[in-house]
C-alpha cells in the first residue's frame, strides 16, 4: 500500500544512486513529486526528467549524475516560519550552506535559500544534500 508517494519517489532515487544506476522511474507521478524533482534539476542534483503517460497515473523518468549523498522526506510536515529556517537548516542539513530544504510555500516549491530570499515560510517537505 502506497502511503507516501513523495517518501517513495525519494526513497527510489537514494537506492538508484546507491547502486549507480543512471535512470530510475518514479511511479505514480504528482504535482509535488514533479515540483521537487524541478528543484533538484535546478540545483544540479539530477541531470533531466520526464513525464511518460501510462495510461494510469504516469510515471516520472529520472536521468541520474551522482550528485546526491541522502535524501528523504520530513514527517510531519512543520510549518516554518522565515526566521526559524536556520533550526531546521541546522537540525536536517550536514552543514551550513551544504545540500537544501525544500520547502512548500505560496511561491511554489523551493528552496530554503530562495525563501530566505524572498522572505517567505511554509512547510518543510523534504531535504537533499
Amino acid at each position: 500500500m502506497l502511503n507516501d508517494p513523495l517518501a517513495n519517489a525519494l526513497s527510489l532515487i537514494k537506492n538508484a544512486e546507491t547502486k549507480g544506476k543512471g535512470l530510475c522511474h518514479i511511479q505514480p507521478s504528482s504535482k509535488i513529486i514533479g515540483g521537487v524533482l524541478n528543484l533538484l534539476k535546478e540545483k544540479g542534483y539530477i541531470s533531466e526528467f520526464e513525464f511518460k503517460e501510462d495510461g494510469k497515473a504516469g510515471y516520472f523518468q529520472v536521468k541520474l549524475i551522482g550528485n546526491i549523498n541522502n535524501c528523504g522526506v520530513i514527517k510531519p510536515r512543520y510549518p516554518v516560519k522565515r526566521e526559524n529556517l536556520e533550526k531546521w537548516e541546522s537540525r536536517y542539513l550536514p552543514a551550513r550552506d551544504f545540500g537544501l530544504l525544500i520547502l512548500t510555500t505560496t511561491k511554489g516549491i523551493i528552496s530554503h535559500t530562495e525563501a530566505k530570499e524572498k522572505g517567505v515560510g511554509g512547510k518543510v517537505l523534504a531535504y537533499i544534500y
